[in-house]
């Protein structure tokens, strides 16, 4: 049986004319901590070169804030109850620059590794914040769901623009300068959210209790399980992406970071189509995602000697990927319409919590196995995710 929700466009202060100049903003936010979050996968080699460590053990760096990520999705909106959001989100964008700095300037693994835990306060933060502002800062109902969209595209478009920048920079000045770059970045996004968004007081305070009532609606448990295992699928083989291309023939380092921005346009073309889909029928537009990423990643085995296969199933990855965040959200928001804030944070810690099992469980693989073997994993977990939808019972959807 469908459950048909139709969520509500208001809440909390309301919006400034410019609503979704606002919307902008915060997606530069998500842009932000998305790429500082997965710089290293770019700069994977360079950094376990620089450091002294191997490629599975520099898969921590994305592994430990996403551990740190996901605690402090659900937490940090309990301890900022009553704050501002607008003062929330300027604070961790400030709190994301000085954790970038510290890891431009690591002496050791340990340092960048110290940084990196303030980089998961961030992420968690800033998703458990943003996910649900869409909603808030556009007036008229049926912009909600091309806000969130947009608002969700800071992810593929940190992979168009923000990994392969800083990937290439990293290439040419030093990995130690793509964190650089961020730092200032994060500065400047701090200074335009405090400019551009209105005042978003919390109109409920989220309490801990709420998360375990929440738990008890069937079809957020649904959508929470099925991003588990899809996004630990990706992230066991995306993680180790740069090592799998390497031993593709003919393909060098700047091939391969064309390939990787080729990846997050199509991130984006799969961010807005499957928000279309998302913002009336999350469940159809996950069960099209967890089909279409698990056989591009498990077609990649057999493509591993074809330059061309390779990349255009590079590309195929990328388009079904990019949709997978706003899809899950526009599940979570249908499935709990009235505690919007608390089940984004709880979605955020559950996704983040998946990054860091996905990169984690790759990087066992990947050392103990070849990297190429991430791959089976990746996909082996995106068919699980994929059964997990299609059983899934009074999935929600939303009207436009």
């Amino acid at each position: 049986m469908v459950q048909s929700t139709r969520i509500p466009a208001s809440g909390g202060a309301s919006p400034r004319p410019a609503g979704f100049l606002a919307v902008l903003a915060v997606a530069t936010a998500t842009f932000s901590v998305v790429t500082t979050e997965m710089l290293p996968v770019g700069l994977l080699t360079s950094v376990g070169a620089g450091l002294g460590v191997s490629d599975g053990t520099a898969g921590l760096a994305v592994t430990l804030p996403g551990l740190v990520a996901a605690l402090a999705a659900p937490l940090l909106p309990v301890a900022v109850r009553r704050a501002d959001r607008r003062t929330v989100l300027c604070a961790l964008m400030a709190l994301l620059a000085g954790a970038n700095l510290l890891s431009a300037l690591a002496p050791g693994f340990g340092v960048l590794l110290a940084a990196r835990v303030l980089v998961g306060v961030c992420i968690g933060g800033v998703w458990a914040v943003a996910a649900g502002l869409g909603v808030r800062l556009v007036r008229e109902e049926a912009a909600a769901g091309r806000a969130t969209a947009v608002i969700f595209s800071g992810i593929a478009v940190a992979s168009v623009l923000g990994v392969p920048a800083g990937t290439l920079l990293g290439e040419l000045a030093g990995w130690r300068w793509g964190f650089a770059a961020l730092a200032a970045l994060a500065l400047a996004v701090a200074a335009l959210l405090a400019a551009v968004l209105p005042p978003l007081r919390a109109d409920v305070g989220v309490r801990l209790g709420a998360f375990a009532r929440l738990l008890r609606l069937g079809p957020l448990r649904a959508g929470l399980l099925a991003v588990t295992l899809l996004v630990t699928g990706h992230f066991a083989a995306y993680t180790y992406v740069r090592p799998v291309l390497e031993r593709v023939p003919g393909i060098g380092a700047g091939l391969i970071s064309g390939l990787l921005l080729a990846y997050g346009a199509a991130g984006v073309v799969g961010n807005f189509a499957a928000g279309a889909v998302a913002a009336r029928d999350p469940r159809r537009a996950l069960l099209a995602l967890c089909a279409g990423l698990g056989a591009v990643v498990l077609l990649l085995v057999p493509a591993g000697g074809s330059l061309a296969a390779s990349a255009a199933l590079l590309v195929a990855w990328g388009l079904a990927y990019g949709g997978v965040s706003v899809s899950a959200q526009n599940w979570v928001m249908a499935a709990a319409p009235h505690a919007r804030e608390a089940a984004s944070a709880l979605f955020a810690g559950v996704f983040n919590m998946a990054i860091a099992l996905g990169a984690f469980a790759g990087g066992r693989v990947a050392d103990s196995r070849g990297a190429g073997d991430v791959l089976w994993l990746g996909g082996g977990l995106a068919g699980l995710a994929l059964v997990a939808v299609a059983r899934a019972k009074g999935a929600a959807t939303r009207e436009g």
